[in-house]
């Protein structure tokens, strides 16, 4: 991971107007608040988490669009911990973290949950594609060879309500926009695909309902992408949310995804998901009116460069 360059002047703000702004965002997206009978789940690249010098304000500010959340996927989370345990002692105390250790780019992957809602069972375990299955991972139209995950998937199971689910925390390779970079990418998210569905068809497998969350580097929501016909060619669904925006700041790419199988989560899914744009204003408001560019290097630094991303589930 490299740290995003900080901003000059050194950005200033209130917390509590900050936190308003968030949640005026919150209600116009129409964020659903908790409730009992429903899993509100969500994915969040954190963006060099515990690499770059965020300020107790910075951390408090994130951990306020978690707490919405009954369970958050993360992802480039670094191999210091100083900053997520920050990050923790502003969450309700019913709050619990499960990682990975560090794969490709120095990253874990794992989850924040709220145990009043969310219990984990035995599994956790990281997605890998034994050797000999290694040649299975291959598409028509796609170069290179499947030689393993740059950062491998994070399964942990989980039970809301009635709904025992396996979540897995993703972080696909991306590497460039070149088109042997994308191929690589694609076949990993066939990789995924794959594995998702045989667990999703395996009689033994701990659970057969599969949920996805994380930081696919999607480009576009359609088959001209190898990245989106890999991750369909196991039917797995990729709901449309109900935002039109992008899931990066630009707002133009479909970076980060929830995907399931029909059944179970399919049948528990209610609908209702989104990208949470918390870089909208009247968010840091002070810094847009420096300018544009001083803004998003405000926004990248101190909180993310990506967007959460949201799903809920009937439980």
């Amino acid at each position: 991971m490299v740290p995003h360059q900080q901003e000059n002047p050194v950005f200033a703000y209130d917390l509590a107007d900050e936190r308003q702004a968030l949640l005026s965002t919150k209600a116009l997206r129409e964020i659903p608040e908790k409730a009992n009978g429903r899993l509100l789940t969500a994915t969040w690249n954190l963006t060099n988490f515990g690499l770059q010098k965020r300020t107790d304000d910075d951390l408090a500010l994130m951990a306020e669009i978690i707490s919405w959340f009954d369970l958050v996927a993360v992802q480039e989370v670094a191999d210091s911990l100083i900053d997520l345990r920050v990050l923790l002692s502003h969450l309700p105390a019913s709050y619990q973290v499960i990682l990975s250790d560090v794969g490709g780019n120095q990253e874990r992957a794992g989850f924040l949950y709220d145990t009043k809602t969310v219990g984990r069972l035995e599994l956790a375990a990281e997605v890998a594609v034994p050797p000999s299955d290694q040649r299975y991972i291959r598409m028509k139209g796609v170069s290179g060879a499947f030689n393993g995950f740059d950062r491998n998937p994070y399964a942990v199971a989980f039970r809301a309500g009635a709904l025992e689910f396996t979540a897995v925390s993703v972080h696909l390779f991306f590497g460039s926009h070149a088109y042997f970079d994308e191929d690589r990418r694609a076949l990993e998210a066939y990789a995924l695909a794959r594995w998702a569905d045989q667990r999703h068809k395996a009689a033994g497998a701990y659970s057969n309902n599969i949920l996805v969350l994380g930081d696919l580097n999607l480009p576009i929501r359609d088959t001209s992408s190898n990245v989106y016909r890999a991750l369909k060619a196991k039917r797995l669904i990729l709901p449309l949310h109900s935002t039109s925006m992008g899931s990066n700041l630009a707002g133009d790419k479909a970076y980060d995804q929830v995907a399931f199988h029909s059944g179970g989560m399919g049948d528990a899914y209610s609908g209702r998901s989104g990208v949470f744009d918390f870089d909208r204003q009247p968010f840091f408001a002070s810094a847009w009116n420096i300018g544009a560019d001083y803004f998003n290097t405000a926004v990248k630094y101190h909180i993310a460069d990506h967007r959460p991303l949201w799903a809920e589930f009937e439980i």
